[in-house]
């Protein structure tokens, strides 16, 4: 039985609706590519009046600008992510190559997006530099690994310490996960 999602969950194409709706019972708004048209973005903003808005689209470049302008664009909107290296099939990328719990996992782990000024991060740079998470040997796979954890999708440093601000993730939560990465390794 298909789960049922109230929100409307915004994607790329129509495989996307297409492989979602195989798995969930929802609504979607399909943005056709990267070039969001001003009729989508005011469509989705006027839905987002009267229904939460999950934005789940594909953990490649494309997929990454047409977040950051829905999320600019639209107040209050959850995103969803998932795992570049699990979206991956004969490559192509996209939600449509997932498997079915990747979809799930992401779905039950969105999140608010919340833009805060820069200057009110609980976690600095410096911060990201001592956690060996920035400018280090490893730093990537370190931030992958909570990435992954905390469902964020893949980062660069910048969008990693932006993103664990927004969620109000502590150091103290960061450092707990990083001693289990550690004691992996």
């Amino acid at each position: 039985m298909k789960k049922t999602i109230k929100p409307v969950i915004v994607v790329e194409g129509t495989s996307d609706v297409n492989k979602l709706s195989l798995l969930v019972d929802a609504d979607f708004v399909i943005t056709n590519g990267s070039e969001v048209s001003r009729e989508t973005i005011d469509y989705i903003r006027e839905l987002s009046l009267s229904r939460q808005i999950i934005i789940f689209t594909d953990p490649d470049f494309p997929g990454l600008q047409i977040r950051n302008k829905i999320n600019q664009e639209v107040e209050g909107c959850y995103n969803a992510f998932v795992r570049k290296e699990k979206a991956i099939k004969k490559h192509k990328v996209g939600i449509a190559e997932c498997d079915e719990e990747e979809i799930k996992e992401a779905l039950e782990n969105v999140l608010l997006y919340k833009e805060i000024e820069i200057n009110t991060y609980q976690i600095t740079n410096q911060d990201l530099i001592s956690l060996k998470l920035n400018g280090g040997n490893g730093s990537s796979s370190r931030r992958d690994y909570l990435s992954s954890y905390f469902h964020i999708g893949k980062t660069n440093a910048k969008t990693f310490l932006k993103r664990i601000n927004m969620l109000n993730i502590s150091l103290k939560e960061i450092k707990e996960v990083l001693d289990k990465y550690d004691h992996c390794k």
